[in-house]
């Protein structure tokens, strides 16, 4: 999470209650990068305040590295990532079941809708072009949650540090071989904050996956 003081209180309470009704037990990971915020004091406060929440503060910044110094510290057999902006709790809740359900498989969100029709072709531009390159039966490349068992340990050895993560994400499932079940999501809300996605960085993400493409082969 990145600049988030105006509502992480209220996500992380939303989410609780939630995550509590699931058959299994659960730790919440609050990643905190390069916040310019008292997000790390606010989630270290509810860190202490709830016994499965843990809150860890990074310098760097970086969509990438937030999840991968997530991933490094959890401790369960299932993991999950998500930006928390934009993930309400039914749909945390929902693709969570799912990946108990089908526990050898890899669950991502789809998000079917988008708030403008410029993100609606950014996004559709975008996947194209991850899906061309890399060969992908799935949509919505940057789709969170994702949900996979720690048995699939590639998807531990994530290399990117920024935004393209979900694409390697996606691009390494294909390669070894990871079935994928996407769960649709009609919801545009968003919890707080605004996107950093603009023209400049679209098509630094178009050029971006051309070059992973070409470092992949």
């Amino acid at each position: 999470m990145y600049n988030q003081e105006d509502h992480i209180a209220s996500i992380v309470g939303d989410y609780l209650p939630v995550l509590d009704r699931l058959p299994f037990k659960y730790e919440l990971l609050l990643v905190t990068n390069n916040c310019r915020d008292r997000s790390p004091e606010l989630c270290r406060q509810l860190a202490d305040q709830h016994g499965p929440v843990r809150a860890i503060d990074t310098k760097k910044g970086g969509w990438g590295h937030a999840v991968k110094l997530g991933l490094s510290q959890a401790s369960g057999d299932m993991l999950c990532f998500t930006n928390s902006a934009r993930t309400s709790p039914e749909i945390l809740s929902l693709t969570l079941l799912y990946a108990t359900t089908y526990p050898n498989v890899v669950v991502k969100a789809n998000r079917k809708i988008r708030d403008s029709w410029r993100r609606r072709l950014g996004s559709l531009l975008y996947n194209l072009e991850c899906r061309a390159l890399f060969d992908l039966p799935t949509w919505d490349i940057n789709g969170t949650p994702k949900i996979f068992p720690r048995s699939f340990a590639k998807l531990l050895e994530l290399k990117r540090e920024d935004d393209l993560i979900d694409a390697e994400f996606n691009a390494i499932c294909r390669r070894e071989g990871y079935q994928v079940i996407e769960v649709p999501v009609l919801s545009t809300r968003r919890h707080g904050g605004k996107s950093t996605t603009n023209y400049s960085s679209a098509l630094k993400m178009y050029w971006g996956v051309w070059q992973l493409w070409r470092n992949w082969n």
